[in-house]
């Protein structure tokens, strides 16, 4: 075969279905991440601002931390450092009659049962472990982000508007739902939106979780010398590859431009913000 025969066959390989599937892996760890990690940011933001100091310290602390750490560095560390303590919490439950250390130089052991996941599962629980780790360490990243963000959104909602709702009788709780949350969401929405655009850029590091994402396929089904290519020989069409991958993610931060800029002109409407007057300029 040749030509476009050639190609066709190429391109619909089960290899490159798997390199298709993983388009689908990416836009899943998005639509899981974004929720979890506005999850962790809103109460890492009510930490924060709590009046009881301990709370309010950890709140502060998990922001400062997460903040601070390079992106790679945490994921490689966090990684690997909650996946065995988990298996050490599982060993010391499951195997109490171990009497071997753990930490055998640069190698952890723990008993056969106490594995995450047993060696013996199949490979789609190996699969859901491996994406529910990078799901969790996604999250607690930019959640902190998140946190930072939600925290000052809460403090540029005016403190008038939550004495005038408590003058007229709700109670601190009920302000903090009732006027504070909703108001807070269009000062937040532009440092938000930066994030997810941020998030969006980051999933390329599922690769060094183990995911096989886009980028692994795109590395090794365009490489030369991988295993990948076996059946179909081809020279190294790595750039043909990644500018796949380059106008994948600029049309999708396009889409997410379009409707972030929605949802601002939505909330922003009968608010007391500098978009929202315009917006009544605009209606009179």
């Amino acid at each position: 075969m040749s030509g476009l025969s050639w190609l066709s066959c190429y391109l619909t390989t089960g290899k490159h279905m798997s390199f298709y599937l993983s388009f689908g892996t990416v836009l899943m760890l998005l639509a899981i991440t974004a929720p979890v990690a506005l999850a962790f940011g809103f109460g890492g933001a009510m930490a924060a601002r709590s009046h009881f100091l301990p709370v309010s310290w950890i709140g502060k602390t998990y922001i400062a931390i997460v903040r601070g750490v390079p992106d790679i560095a945490f994921f490689l560390f966090f990684v690997i450092a909650f996946d065995q303590a988990i298996e050490w919490v599982r060993h010391k439950t499951l195997c109490p009659d171990w009497t071997d250390p753990i930490r055998q130089g640069n190698d952890f052991v723990v008993c056969d049962a106490a594995k995450a996941p047993l060696s013996t599962a199949a490979q789609w629980v190996h699969e859901v472990y491996g994406f529910s780790l990078a799901v969790f360490t996604f999250a607690i990243v930019f959640g902190a982000f998140a946190a930072n963000v939600l925290y000052g959104a809460m403090r540029a909602v005016p403190r008038a508007q939550m004495e005038t709702a408590e003058a007229y009788g709700m109670t601190h709780r009920q302000a903090f739902w009732r006027i504070l949350v909703p108001q807070m969401w269009v000062y937040a929405l532009p440092g938000l939106s930066n994030l997810w655009m941020v998030l969006i850029k980051a999933t390329p590091l599922l690769f060094l979780l183990g995911v096989e994402d886009i980028v692994y396929w795109a590395r090794e089904l365009g490489g030369s010398k991988t295993a990948k290519f076996t059946d179909y020989p081809h020279g190294d069409w790595r750039m043909w590859y990644f500018l796949a991958l380059l106008v994948f993610y600029l049309l999708f931060t396009k889409v997410s431009e379009v409707v972030l800029e929605r949802l601002m002109v939505r909330l922003s409407h009968g608010q007391a913000t500098q978009a929202g007057e315009k917006q009544r300029k605009a209606e009179a």
